[in-house]
Formats: structure tokens, C-alpha cells, sequence
């Protein structure tokens, strides 16, 4: 797919007709991503970038050598700095949604509420939007993804991210014959105690946002990143929280497979899950079988092993690097890297990462008083669990002890979001095509 992207975007330059990508976000992984596109992608152009904080988008343009740039507060002040072929930075992120003459938006803010507001906004005026939140992928994604179809636009997530990078060697080993029976996600690090005290020197190092850092230790990112590769996959958890085992340092990969039991891997719909320890880290590793002997034999030639198990791993994900190839395979050839196939098949559920008490609210994703856990969606709605990307804001209505997970009926709900709306909707509708299915 790679060697059809690169000759595409080529012959969009060659013609003066980039795809011109609009960029909601100026973190840290947002601004290499401008990096990314400003200087190193023929065939594409990012037209305008949108932070809360003016500053950042300016900073983020300059970071990636781009110094003339005007900035926009309406639509059509952004729509005719698109036509005349400049640069625009606001502090209006659904200006860049409803402006003529953008083709894709990247969404790359860890915001639920907010992402949620900038995805149908895109949606809505049929612009193909490009995750780089699985936060609201996870949570939401399922009926997202009905109102882009519904649309005509491709709703993904990204090339580059793990669960990208997942999806992509899914597909991969799907199409060779071997059928993929667990999905997984290679890390280096998981306590779901840590804090964005504990990881404050780790975030400094790299120049990144603590809560953001805290969010891949305590096991939250993961549990979302593994959440939608569920979602695109049809795969599910094999327990609460997965099994994620914890090797000695520098373990290989391959020497892994057989700490998950055959039985939750081949009886279903295969996995989701991860390891500690294991190199190459942080790539992905997908295991599959194969059912027949000559194909197994060959399999063995070529170093995979005897089975029953085979796998095949990508040592490496490099984020912002790679998601102008979701970007030219969704607006060009309409493909999406990763989305969801149907209805939410894991969710990412809230679990006390210290004593909760009465009366307190909840804070975000990444910081002191939850961390996810991944749980299939037919547990979640039986036992009526809260998913955490729901859970910031929640006024607690009794104490929780540490490690308890929690429900709707332990919190009161922050009125008038629109992500409360979606999942209340995402789970009518679903379950709605589901009994069509079963009558």
C-alpha cells in the first residue's frame, strides 16, 4: 500500500493539487505531525492548524519552518486564506471543519468531549477525519463511525500509532492465509498506580504533558489502543484488565505466544492483550494459526516455528512519521487503517486507582483518581460499568475503595455533553441492530 501512497501524492503535487489537511491540536505529537507534513510529504498541504491557546499553533507552525501564516477568526477568513494558498492558525477548531477547500482533519487532541464536538462538526460538512485520539475512539467511535458512513466520508484511526500499526500486520497476516487470533501490543512499562507526580520527570525528558505520560503507564492508553483494535477486528478481552503478562527484560516476542492460553486465543473470536518486557519494544506482535499441514510446514521453513501459534511482529510504531498515509488512503483510495466494523465489542472501563470519596469529582484520564481497564461491551452494559471516558467530571455519590470498578449508578453525570448523548445513542442503536439480527 505504502509504494501505491507515495506514487499518488506525487502525481498530486506534479498536478498543484495537494490535499490540503486541516490539524486540530498543537501538543507534542501535534507538532510533529506538522513537522511531518510542512517539510517532508509532497502532495499535501496543511492548510491551518487550531489550539485552544493561539500561541501553540503558531509555535507548532513555526517549529516546522512555516513563519507566514495569518490568523482567522471566521470561516470565511480561513476559506480565502485557503485560496490564496497561505497558512492560518485559530483558536476555533470548528472553523477548520466547516471551511471550504479542506479535505481531511486530524484530530490529535486526547479530548473526548471536545474531539467528539470536532468529529461531528467534520462529519457533518464531509470533511474525512483522522484520529489520533483513542480516547474518543474508544468510547464513541462506533456511532462516529455510523454518521461518517452515513456521510460518505472515512472516519480512521492512524498509520504510525500502535493500534494503526496492529490493524495494518492484522490485515497483513489475514491476507497470506494464517488466520490472526491475538493482536498485541508490546510495552515496557504497566502500574496502574502511577501519577503525573511520579511521571513528572519522564514527561520534562521528552517534552511531553504528564497526564498524557501517566495515561500509557497506568494502563489506560493501552486499554484504548487495544479497545478499538477490538472494534476493528471483532476481537475481544479474554479477562477484565487482559492478561498482559510480564517477561524478563529482552525476552523475544516469539517466546511469548505461549503465555496466553490456546483456548481464549482459537475458541472465538480471537484476542486483544499485551506484553511487558518483551523486544522489539514498542512495536505490535499479532499471533495466528494455520490449518494446514503443508502450509504448516512451510510456515516452519521459513523460522515461524511448528506452531500451532505463528508470529508476526512489527518492531516498531512511528506515530506522526506516518499518518499522511492515512491521510492520502482515506481521502484518495478511501480506505480507512483502522475503524470500527460494527457495534463496540471492548470498552475501557474506570477502576478506583486510590479511595474514592463521596462528594468528590472525578478528575481526567491520566491523573490521580482512575485508571481503564479494558472489558468486553456486553459485560459492561450488563453490569452497568462506567466507561472511563465518561468518568471526568462525575460527582461520586458514595466512597469507592481503591481498585473497585465503577457504574453509572456510583456517579452523577456532568449535564449536557454531547459524548454522554453519543454513547447513550451508540448503545440504543446497536443494540437495537443487534436484536434485528437475532429476530
Amino acid at each position: 500500500m505504502l509504494f501505491i501512497i507515495d506514487k499518488a501524492l506525487e502525481k498530486r503535487q506534479k498536478e498543484g493539487n495537494p490535499i490540503r489537511v486541516g490539524l486540530v491540536g498543537a501538543g507534542f505529537m501535534a507538532r510533529g505531525i506538522a513537522l511531518q507534513l510542512c517539510q517532508y510529504v509532497p502532495g499535501m498541504k496543511l492548510v491551518a492548524i487550531s489550539n485552544r491557546h493561539l500561541e501553540g499553533a503558531k509555535r507548532a507552525y513555526a517549529e516546522a519552518g512555516v513563519t507566514d501564516f495569518s490568523v482567522v477568526e471566521t470561516v470565511s477568513q480561513l476559506e480565502d486564506s485557503i485560496s490564496r494558498d497561505t497558512y492560518a492558525v485559530t483558536d476555533n477548531a470548528l472553523l477548520l471543519c466547516q471551511a471550504k477547500g479542506i479535505d481531511a482533519i486530524i484530530e490529535v487532541t486526547g479530548a473526548i468531549e471536545f474531539g467528539a464536538q470536532v468529529i461531528m462538526k467534520a462529519i457533518e460538512h464531509k470533511k474525512h477525519v483522522i484520529m489520533m485520539n483513542a480516547e474518543v475512539d474508544g468510547t464513541v467511535g462506533p456511532i462516529l463511525k455510523v454518521y461518517a458512513d452515513k456521510a460518505g466520508v472515512i472516519l480512521t484511526g492512524a498509520d504510525g500509532d500502535q493500534p494503526g500499526v496492529m490493524m495494518n500486520l492484522y490485515r497483513f497476516v489475514k491476507s497470506i492465509g494464517v488466520k490472526p487470533v491475538l493482536c498485541g501490543n508490546i510495552k515496557g512499562l504497566h502500574d496502574p498506580y502511577r501519577n503525573p507526580t511520579t511521571q513528572e520527570g519522564f514527561a520534562k525528558k521528552w517534552g511531553q504533558n504528564p497526564s498524557m505520560v501517566t495515561s500509557f503507564a497506568d494502563g489506560t492508553k493501552i486499554s484504548f489502543e487495544n479497545a478499538i483494535v477490538a472494534n476493528g477486528t471483532g476481537m475481544r478481552v479474554a479477562k477484565r484488565g487482559m492478561f498482559g503478562p510480564t517477561v524478563p527484560s529482552g525476552t523475544p516476542i516469539e517466546q511469548t505466544a505461549n503465555l496466553y492460553p490456546l483456548e481464549a486465543l482459537t475458541q472465538g473470536p480471537g484476542i486483544v492483550d499485551y506484553v511487558v518486557g518483551a523486544v522489539p519494544g514498542p512495536g505490535v506482535f499479532v499471533l495466528g494459526t494455520h490449518d494446514n499441514p503443508t502450509m504448516q510446514h512451510y510456515l516452519n521453513l521459513y523460522k515461524l516455528g511448528q506452531g500451532p501459534l505463528y508470529c508476526f511482529y512489527t518492531p516498531y510504531h512511528l506515530c506522526h512519521f506516518e499518518v499522511h498515509h492515512t491521510i492520502a488512503r482515506a481521502v484518495l483510495f478511501g480506505d480507512a487503517t483502522l475503524a470500527p466494523i460494527a457495534g463496540p465489542c471492548v470498552d475501557v472501563v474506570a477502576a478506583a486507582k486510590i479511595d474514592l470519596k463521596a462528594g468528590e469529582s472525578i478528575d481526567g484520564l491520566g491523573e490521580y483518581m482512575t485508571y481503564g481497564l479494558a472489558e468486553n461491551h456486553e459485560t459492561v452494559r450488563a453490569e452497568n460499568l462506567l466507561p472511563i471516558g465518561l468518568a471526568e467530571g462525575c460527582r461520586l455519590k458514595r466512597d469507592i475503595p481503591k481498585d473497585q470498578v465503577l457504574t453509572y449508578d456510583d456517579v452523577i453525570l456532568p449535564e449536557g455533553r454531547l459524548c454522554d448523548k453519543l454513547r447513550e445513542e451508540q448503545n440504543m442503536y446497536f443494540s437495537h441492530a443487534e436484536s434485528e439480527i437475532v429476530n
